[in-house]
């Protein structure tokens, strides 16, 4: 078991740390991210920063990074603890994914926000419930036009609706991940927040960056 946890840890890590949009600027336009606009690495920087198709492809393939993290750590989990709970697995390595991303060990452990990432590993561990958080983001991004209170809402639904939507069993171990990966959203949009509450957040498609 114990090495099964550190396979699933290591490899769901490296995964999620693959910068994505830091790799896609770099290619494409020959810049770092990090030093445009907001000067994070993550998807709608991206899209500011580099247009809609970098953008697109960014959160595509955090999300998708997210995904394989999830079903290669399900996989490794299978064949080194057999009799391993199998959600648990799936929340070890979405944890260490969302981590990953959040802290990237290539760029000084300084990555994105990690909400494509937890939407693709939440859409393997509860599918349904990550449509309906998304659901819930895009509803509240059409309505304010604010990426990150649809950020912050979207994720903080989740764990209700994987509460209710998630059947067969939910080790306790799976819904502390589902709060923490939350818990660490929020923080991370702690100075969007601190902007949103004093009404200093810029909108998506205003010129000053979020």
């Amino acid at each position: 078991m114990i090495l099964a946890s550190l396979s699933i840890i290591v490899v769901a890590y490296l995964l999620g740390s693959i910068p994505t949009g830091y790799l896609l600027i770099r290619f494409f336009l020959h810049q770092d991210v990090r030093t445009i606009g907001s000067g994070n690495i993550g998807a709608t920087n991206v899209l500011r920063s580099g247009g809609k198709e970098l953008g697109a492809a960014t959160f595509l393939l955090d999300m998708l990074k997210g995904v394989a993290a999830v079903y290669l750590g399900v996989w490794l989990g299978v064949l080194l603890a057999p009799s391993a709970a199998e959600r648990n697995m799936m929340a070890l390595a979405a944890l260490c994914a969302v981590l990953g991303h959040i802290f990237p060990v290539w760029l000084n452990f300084r990555g994105g926000k990690g909400v494509a990432t937890a939407f693709g590993v939440f859409l393997v561990a509860a599918p349904w419930a990550a449509l309906a958080s998304i659901t819930v983001f895009i509803l509240i991004f059409a309505l304010s036009r604010y990426v990150s209170l649809a950020s912050i809402i979207g994720a903080a639904s989740f764990p209700f609706f994987a509460w209710f939507m998630v059947s067969g069993s939910r080790p306790r171990f799976f819904i502390a991940v589902q709060a923490a990966v939350v818990l660490i959203i929020v923080v991370k949009h702690h100075q969007n927040i601190r902007r949103l509450l004093a009404g200093t957040e810029s909108r998506f498609g205003a010129r000053k960056l979020a």
